[in-house]
């Protein structure tokens, strides 16, 4: 189901800058108001999401009513004739990953046995950068033959919308209220436990550093601002997900080896690296081979997360634990879309990279003092 989604969502993704500079005529601070709105409005909603999975134990539901919405409201920006329909169509769509995430991970922390849980989450992201690179891949070869036709491009996305839908009524139902072979202990509507302390400052340290993770969408701005040929936009984005599909297996695997905080911390001097080098390269070849390089943060990141998340929390509460965790990235993101746009807008795009860059270096260090221990950060065995 990640895979098939993610071939919709990135059919769209990497053209929506061009299709609102080039054909709704909006600009970077609407790129920038569009991407973090869509991120960071459905943030309640993921708590909310994640809470109901705990209590009822039964989240196979409330994914597919999630996939359902985003794969009915994505095609709609076909018809949109002004920025705010835009907006108003990513926000849907984003309501429905709001509803569908938490639960979405407590299910795979469900299945993952604890000693390979972060090369579980590792795949699982990979699935989803596989997506992202079929989805491009599909999406220029569209517009090769049929140039600029965009709209006719993002209608078409209904038809793995509603693949997914199908695939997910085969997934059988899981109860996400206990690990296998252990008693529930939160049935019948009891609250589930929240841990504090280690989780907290977690979550505390992934907020700062999303403060400077600004929306992708910035960096195939700079790109086609350098240079890059519409056409090439989405192959560069294909070639993005797939360094972070073969990241994501290795660098979840490594985790389980090393620890969460290591990987996690050179994924974080990555991103910093990179966006710092996009602030101040001029030359086209070199920024097209530092994005790629960029694909290298996710694939030591994203799934690591997740596990680090699920290590920091009793199987009873991780729905909840998840809806946070997701909540915190969102609202980080709206912040670090808005802050990027304005300062790309009314200072210089080199001043939004450069904070970009230098908040990701702020967290990294925040992250080896507040987790000074590597048992501290990784799956006790």
């Amino acid at each position: 189901m990640s895979l098939v989604t993610d071939t919709a969502t990135d059919m769209v993704y990497p053209l929506l800058p061009l299709f609102l500079t080039r054909v709704l005529g909006a600009g970077a601070m609407s790129l920038g108001v569009i991407e973090g709105v869509a991120e960071a409005a459905n943030s309640v909603l993921k708590v909310i999401a994640g809470r109901l999975s705990d209590r009822t134990g039964a989240p196979k539901w409330i994914v597919i009513a999630g996939y359902a919405l985003s794969g009915a409201v994505r095609p709609l920006i076909g018809f949109a004739t002004s920025w705010t329909h835009v907006l108003g169509i990513r926000f849907a769509d984003r309501l429905g990953k709001g509803i569908r995430s938490a639960p979405r991970d407590a299910m795979l922390a469900h299945f993952a046995p604890p000693a390979i849980r972060g090369r579980v989450y590792g795949f699982h992201r990979a699935m989803d950068n596989a997506g992202a690179v079929v989805g491009p891949l599909l999406a220029s070869l569209f517009l090769f033959f049929f140039p600029e036709q965009y709209r006719t491009l993002f209608a078409l996305t209904l038809i793995p919308g509603i693949v997914v839908v199908v695939i997910l009524l085969r997934v059988p139902d899981v109860r996400t209220d206990a690990t296998p072979g252990v008693t529930a202990t939160n049935v019948g509507g009891r609250e589930p436990l929240m841990p504090s302390g280690d989780l907290k400052r977690a979550l505390a340290l992934i907020f700062v550093f999303s403060l400077g993770n600004a929306s992708d969408a910035f960096l195939l701005l700079r790109l086609s601002d350098a240079g890059v040929a519409a056409v090439w936009i989405p192959v560069l984005w294909a070639a993005l997900n797939l360094v972070k599909a073969a990241a994501s297996v290795v660098g979840g695997d490594l985790s389980d080896r090393y620890g969460r905080r290591t990987l996690i911390g050179f994924g974080w001097l990555i991103y910093a690296a990179v966006y710092l080098a996009f602030g101040f390269v001029e030359s086209t070849a070199a920024l097209v081979a530092i994005f790629l390089t960029y694909g290298l943060y996710f694939g030591l990141t994203e799934g690591v997360e997740k596990a680090w998340i699920a290590d920091l929390t009793p199987a009873n509460a991780r729905g909840t634990a998840f809806g946070v965790y997701n909540a915190t990235l969102g609202v980080g993101v709206l912040a670090a879309s808005l802050l990027f746009g304005f300062l790309w807008t009314r200072v210089s795009p080199q001043a939004a990279f450069l904070t970009g860059g230098t908040l990701a270096l702020v967290a990294t260090g925040l992250l080896y003092l507040l987790f000074s221990h590597e048992t501290d950060s990784r799956h006790q065995r």
